[in-house]
């Protein structure tokens, strides 16, 4: 989904530091014009987030030395002024992303996002027909997807859930083989619970996921598939370490840092306080979700730092808010003693 030029930036970004994120998601509107069954990171009535408080988090995120943002939701494309948001993530020199359903994408809103300097778009598709789960179906999206074709100067991916039905789970090898007929990447989650962790998939969507190896070159599923999906999916723990809250940030729509969209509350930092030593913290944060995590862009940013030093604060959901109530101060206080203690050893 990036550009070879930008995928040297970030593997350079990654290796000379781990004090700046590598991946922010920023909310622009919780409103969503879908209502995915298995979704929980939208609503139908809240009003896009003020484009002046969306520059600020733009260039607060800038000043943490980010690297990429992508506008989510929600659905982002119903912001009326998402093209300003990008023109601003590009001014301040950071990569420009959106995740979107695609409904909305129209040959003058392509042409707006192309002006604007977007560099990467994914597409949701679930299915080829719509159901009861999702209607992002292949059958109702593939006009859009010429239109891409057509007019997008930016990367286009393509990215599927499995999990949600068990009767659509083929589907995903004929999204899969459309995208790359386009020339568009291609890449698959799992559905997840509310912690992000890996809900049991059935023979279907395990069959489907097997099928999806000899269909998809795309760099990114093999990317997922290697650093955790093909354990996680055999119902293995990863043993590995998660940077949300460092290398990922989750800036929701009252301008809150979270961990990711499924531990929504921890830190919940506000973006201009949110600094150095919320970075180092969340860095070295042992998440209790981790094992069977399948939040895949946490998953992909924290596979950077996996030979990067041990993780020695606490999960605050596991040791009664234990982090939240020694504060950003003392928490920088104890990643320093725990800094020093390593250089002893």
């Amino acid at each position: 989904m990036i550009d070879p030029a930008n995928a040297l930036r970030i593997v350079w970004h990654a290796i000379r530091s781990a004090d700046h994120p590598l991946l922010a998601h920023l909310v622009v509107t919780r409103r969503c014009n879908l209502s995915c069954s298995y979704c929980n990171e939208y609503d139908n009535s809240s009003p896009p987030v003020p484009l002046d408080a969306l520059k600020m988090r733009v260039k607060r995120l800038a000043e943490l030395k980010t690297l990429m943002i992508a506008c989510t939701g929600g659905e982002p494309l119903l912001h009326p002024e998402i093209s300003e948001v990008i023109r601003e993530i590009r001014l301040q020199g950071m990569v420009a992303m959106i995740t979107t359903n695609g409904y909305l994408l129209t040959e003058e809103l392509v042409e707006i996002l192309n002006e604007a300097g977007l560099q990467a778009l994914q597409v949701s598709i679930d299915n080829v027909e719509p159901d009861e789960t999702s209607a992002k179906s292949l059958a109702i999206l593939n006009t859009k997807l010429q239109l891409l074709v057509e007019r997008a100067r930016f990367k286009v991916n393509i990215n599927s859930v499995l999990g949600a039905s068990e009767a659509s789970a083929a589907d995903v090898v004929a999204i899969a083989r459309r995208a790359r007929h386009l020339g568009f990447s291609h890449s698959v989650g799992f559905v997840h619970d509310a912690r992000g962790a890996l809900r049991p998939l059935g023979p279907p969507e395990r069959l489907a996921y097997d099928g999806l190896g000899k269909v998809s070159d795309s760099f990114l599923h093999r990317f997922n598939r290697r650093v955790f999906q093909g354990k996680v999916i055999n119902g293995r723990p990863g043993m590995w370490k998660c940077r949300a809250g460092a290398r990922y940030l989750y800036v929701c729509e009252d301008g809150l840092v979270h961990w990711c969209s499924q531990r929504r509350g921890q830190p919940a930092i506000p973006i201009e306080r949110y600094g150095l030593a919320g970075i180092q913290a969340g860095f070295r944060t042992r998440k209790s979700c981790s094992p069977f995590c399948t939040v895949t862009c946490v998953r992909q940013v924290s596979a950077f730092d996996r030979w990067r030093g041990r993780q020695g604060l606490p999960d605050a959901e596991s040791t009664g808010r234990q982090v939240e109530r020694v504060g950003l101060v003392s928490a920088a206080a104890v990643v320093v003693r725990d800094c020093q203690k390593e250089k002893q050893v």
